[in-house]
């Protein structure tokens, strides 16, 4: 098998989130900003319902590791494992 397909078969194997999970870190993690069901009643916070998962998972672990700075989102991403964070955006993408 040729290496370059080997590595995007690796890749390619993302980590499975968990919507009932997702759900549960979320009422801890997430609805004071952005509502339970991923709808912020405030204007100064993004709603996350319906997005894609891959855009989810990139912009948490980007908080995550610094590369995208917000002091609050830096903060509850510092905690976050990777399996956290594919739930949350399970559970935040499965939203209408």
């Amino acid at each position: 098998m040729p290496a370059c397909l080997l590595l995007w078969m690796i890749a390619g194997t993302a980590m499975a989130g968990d919507v009932a999970a997702g759900k549960a870190r979320a009422a801890v993690s997430c609805a004071a900003c952005h509502g339970l069901k991923g709808v912020s009643l405030l204007p100064d916070y993004p709603n996350l319902a319906g997005q894609k998962a891959p855009y989810l998972e990139k912009s948490l672990k980007a908080f995550r590791d610094g590369s995208r700075v917000d002091a609050t989102m830096n903060a509850m991403a510092a905690r976050l494992t990777n399996q956290q964070i594919a739930d949350l955006a399970a559970y935040f993408s499965s939203l209408k």
